[in-house]
């Protein structure tokens, strides 16, 4: 049966980096959808209640649980905007869901995402205007991700847990 990953939190936290790394250490037949290029380069649209990237996210997670090993899904990922998606994803893969939140200081999403290729596109301020405070979901358990653990030591322990279910 498929899994899904769901790595979340606020900009600049490292998601996409972790889901990246995870899925080339797991090898073929893992999908990785990425809400920034859902909302931004496939469809170009604005995130908040009703985006219409909701939809497609969701078409996305359906096909990966039919068609793929393992289903790694990131992103900021409002808790309030796309909680119908996390519903749809507990109905759909039960106890077969492993999420991650990134809880780390704003200062620390700043460091980070100047190392980032688009550090240029958006800066503090956006960042800040973004920012979610321990936005954890409420009806899937996530594990805390802190900012002391390593880009190999947040995919080591991942690949742990998946392999143990």
């Amino acid at each position: 049966m498929c899994k899904l990953i769901i790595i979340r939190g606020n900009s600049g936290s490292g998601k996409t980096t972790v889901a990246k790394t995870l899925q080339q250490k797991l090898g073929h037949n893992i999908m990785l959808i990425s809400q920034d290029v859902i909302r931004r380069d496939i469809l170009r649209v604005h995130d908040g209640i009703d985006t219409k990237a909701l939809p497609l996210i969701k078409e996305l997670i359906l096909y990966g649980k039919d068609n793929c090993d393992i289903v790694i899904l990131e992103g900021i990922l409002n808790s309030s905007w796309y909680q119908t998606l996390f519903e749809l994803a507990k109905f759909q893969f039960k106890d077969k869901i492993f999420a991650y939140y990134y809880d780390i200081p704003f200062e620390e999403t700043i460091v980070r995402h100047k190392t980032k290729p688009n550090c240029n596109e958006f800066g503090e301020n956006d960042m800040k205007r973004w920012w979610n405070e321990k936005d954890f979901i409420e009806i899937i358990k996530e594990k805390i991700l802190t900012k002391d653990l390593s880009v190999d030591e947040t995919v080591d322990i991942i690949i742990k847990d998946i392999s143990e279910v």
